[in-house]
């Protein structure tokens, strides 16, 4: 038997939301880790110097415009992925966003825009992928990330808690149907990680008040997410579909 191999040579990965926080995190480690990469956003301005950092360091990247809630945008960079490197192996549903109102003054709009992206954007790129693969064979692996939000609630976070919980189950959903094609599908849920985003609050009394909720009592290194990403994008990870894996801490199983 073979010793387990995280490795990704060979692989290409293409990831969503790669502009800022996770994703744009994730990708160069990813490309260390021998995969060929395709960052994806809405905007493909900011992802360029992403790429050129990427390329610097002798790795293949390619940034490519996606709005996940789009099909056509979603179809036409999946074109220029394969265009470039032949196929995806490995799709990163990490485009996302948020909101912070109380259930009364959630919008139309604001519900739509959080529905839009973190659901049904996940999923528009997860049957275009998957319908690819499938044509393609020789499987693949869907990785979404979630939320610990997904698993416990928080308040003023309505449409993003419902999203995240919907997300999980929508890998679950499509784990079953696509484990016959050998395409995998799995969730991250993070808990509360340290970002430029949200540095202040999480520096402020409240801020600190809420980590201490946290069962280690602090918050998530960003690297402490790809030891998860790589089982997961990596073949050591075969038979594993329909997982969802929270790295938060102990958040999800806290007491209230």
């Amino acid at each position: 038997m073979s010793d387990v191999n995280f490795r990704l040579d060979g692989k290409v990965v293409l990831i969503t939301g790669a502009s800022s926080g996770f994703g744009h995190h994730f990708a160069p480690a990813l490309a260390r880790q021998g995969a060929k990469v395709v960052v994806a956003a809405r905007r493909r301005d900011p992802l360029l110097a992403l790429e050129e950092q990427i390329e610097s360091n002798g790795s293949k990247c390619l940034a490519v415009a996606m709005d996940v809630t789009n099909r056509d945008s979603v179809k036409a960079a999946f074109d220029q992925a394969e265009a470039a490197f032949g196929r995806v192996d490995v799709i990163i549903n990490n485009a996302g966003v948020g909101d912070s109102n109380q259930l009364f003054d959630v919008s139309e709009e604001e519900w739509d825009k959080v529905m839009d992206t973190n659901l049904k954007g996940a999923f528009n790129v997860s049957q275009e992928g998957a319908r690819r693969m499938n044509i393609q064979g020789g499987g693949g692996s869907i990785i979404n990330i979630a939320s610990v939000l997904g698993l416990r609630v928080a308040s003023h976070l309505t449409a993003y808690c419902a999203s995240k919980a919907g997300l999980v189950q929508l890998t679950k959903a499509m784990a079953l149907e696509l484990a016959r094609y050998k395409i995998r599908v799995n969730a991250i849920c993070p808990g509360y990680f340290l970002t430029d985003i949200n540095k202040d609050f999480m520096e402020s009394d409240a801020g600190r008040k809420m980590i201490q909720r946290v069962p280690q009592r602090r918050l998530g290194d960003l690297n402490e997410l790809l030891g998860p990403l790589f089982l997961l994008a990596s073949d050591a990870s075969t038979f594993m579909t329909g997982s969802i894996i929270s790295v938060d801490g102990g958040h999800a199983v806290s007491t209230l």
